[in-house]
């Protein structure tokens, strides 16, 4: 499923008109016929509509539900918010009139009423193009709306919701239902406007699929796609042909990062496992899992510091900065590691500080490089405040992966993965069972072993981040809560997610 901006569904749109010819009409007619259509099996036949519909092609796709349910026997009557009607938009209205339809304005002393009495509210009033704060009479009617006790469905975006990012965000129809046209837009991801959709789901209207997914920069990452990428082992493999992978790690004080860190990665599939640790980590390590071999490192006052003789040529992925420390001898093995490695580094926990400071080490590389913060860690790479992040991490992340070259994987309740020429995928697999510490060294183990295992470093890194989410949802499922789940119990759940992979 494509994810696509306000700026890239307009251009679909004027493909669609321009080169096709569609015209605009009958888009406004297919969306509200197949919005009125979703509606029906939530709405009962005696229920009061009340239809607000704004003066664009929002409030056109509005006119064609009212009129499609009205004629289908519903209670229905459209209010009118908003002056100088797009031609389009004044058509549909004109044909909802002729069939007998009511429009009151929503100035009228009878809007109030009418508003109070309604068991359904239709959200027709704005789309793609809002920014900033709303103005008279959307801000009345929007507070007026989610003061209400009716059901409310928006069209494509709840009004108020910007499509692309929440910087001007402030207020918008909250939602119970929100329908899509064609494809979702960042906002749904993004966490201060994603709650106003509700639960959502897409309609198609007939445009041009194949031009949108030229156009869109960014999709969703579904079971399909898992499916189809994800490799399959050879009869003839062995632990050789399945990856050598070397984990770096685990000061005296959080010995349990490496471990959960190595665990995941033999469990999704790394054929040998190096891990690089302290000696005294060593056993504790080893009391977990005897199948990983042990490189000890040197340390100063219980952190891992750098080393002349480390040996990365023998690796064919290495993941670094779980537990380390981030003193800078400790940063200096990092940056030795990003320097000498001529394969995939993935960067984690303390290894995204070490680089702060000297960003430019990335652009160096030529193997690919996999940062995976979580938004206090990404928004520390930015030198700026969490919630400014939050506001835009499709476009942050963008230019972020853009310019330092790296595949970015922003963690959160939708994880952004960001490639070097700036693609997206966004993954929603995964619970709120994931907010403890250790999932994320969890997840980085789970991503080695699959950077070992695909030649995309792209798919490698959309399949790992969907099976950790997974995995959670499964255990969630069958056996867990969300508050008793635990970092290590996500090895459990690996392998339902493999066996419902290979069917």
């Amino acid at each position: 499923m494509y994810i696509v901006t306000a700026k890239e569904m307009y251009e679909v749109d004027r493909y669609a008109m321009e080169e096709i010819g569609i015209s605009g009409s009958i888009l406004m007619e297919s969306a509200g016929r197949a919005i009125a259509g979703r509606m029906k099996p939530l709405i009962g036949t005696t229920d009061q509509i009340l239809v607000l519909c704004g003066s664009g092609n929002n409030g056109g796709d509005g006119y064609v539900v009212a009129r499609t349910l009205l004629n289908e026997g519903y209670d229905v009557a459209a209010v009118q918010v908003g002056r100088n009607l797009t031609a389009d938009a004044a058509m549909h209205q004109q044909v909802y009139d002729r069939l007998g339809g009511e429009v009151m304005d929503v100035e009228a002393d009878t809007f109030q009423p009418a508003l109070e009495k309604a068991d359904i509210i239709v959200d027709a009033m704005l789309g793609l193009g809002v920014r900033g704060k709303l103005r008279s009479p959307y801000t009345e009617t929007v507070q007026a709306v989610n003061d209400s006790d009716a059901l409310v469905f928006s069209i494509d975006l709840p009004s108020g919701v910007p499509a692309d990012d929440a910087v001007e965000f402030e207020e918008a129809i909250q939602a119970d239902y929100t329908f899509i046209i064609e494809a979702p837009k960042p906002s749904a991801f993004i966490q201060k406007t994603a709650p106003y959709y509700g639960e959502w789901k897409t309609v198609s209207i007939g445009l041009p699929a194949a031009y949108l997914g030229r156009q869109a920069g960014a999709r969703i990452w579904t079971e399909q796609d898992v499916k189809r990428s994800f490799p399959i082992r050879q009869p003839f493999s062995h632990k050789g042909t399945n990856g050598k992978g070397f984990l770096i790690g685990g000061g005296i004080e959080m010995p349990g990062s490496v471990t959960m860190s190595s665990m995941a990665a033999l469990r999704a599939g790394a054929g040998l496992l190096a891990v690089g640790t302290l000696r005294q980590v060593i056993p504790s390590v080893l009391s977990h899992l005897a199948e990983a071999t042990f490189t000890s490192l040197d340390e100063e006052n219980g952190v891992i510091v750098d080393t002349d003789d480390l040996d990365v040529s023998a690796y064919d992925a290495i993941v670094v900065g779980m537990g380390m420390g981030r003193g800078e001898s400790t940063a200096a093995l990092t940056k030795r590691v990003l320097e000498e490695a001529e394969v995939p580094v993935l960067l984690d926990a303390d290894g995204l500080y070490h680089i702060k400071s000297d960003l430019e080490i990335l652009r160096n590389r030529q193997a690919p490089t996999v940062l995976t913060p979580h938004p206090g860690e990404m928004a520390m790479l930015l030198d700026m405040k969490v919630p400014e992040l939050l506001e835009r991490p499709f476009e942050l992340a963008r230019k972020f992966a853009i310019v330092h070259q790296v595949h970015l994987v922003l963690k959160g309740t939708y994880t952004i993965i960001t490639a070097p020429d700036g693609s997206q995928v966004v993954n929603t697999t995964g619970n709120p069972g994931l907010g403890k510490g250790g999932s994320g060294d969890v997840l980085s183990g789970i991503l080695l072993a699959m950077l070992m295992q695909h030649e995309d470093p792209m798919e490698a890194i959309a399949n790992g981040v969907y099976v950790h989410g997974k995995a959670a949802d499964v255990l969630v499922e069958d056996a867990h809560s969300q508050q008793d789940l635990l970092a290590t119990d996500l090895m459990k759940g690996l392998a339902t997610v493999f066996r419902n992979i290979s069917d």
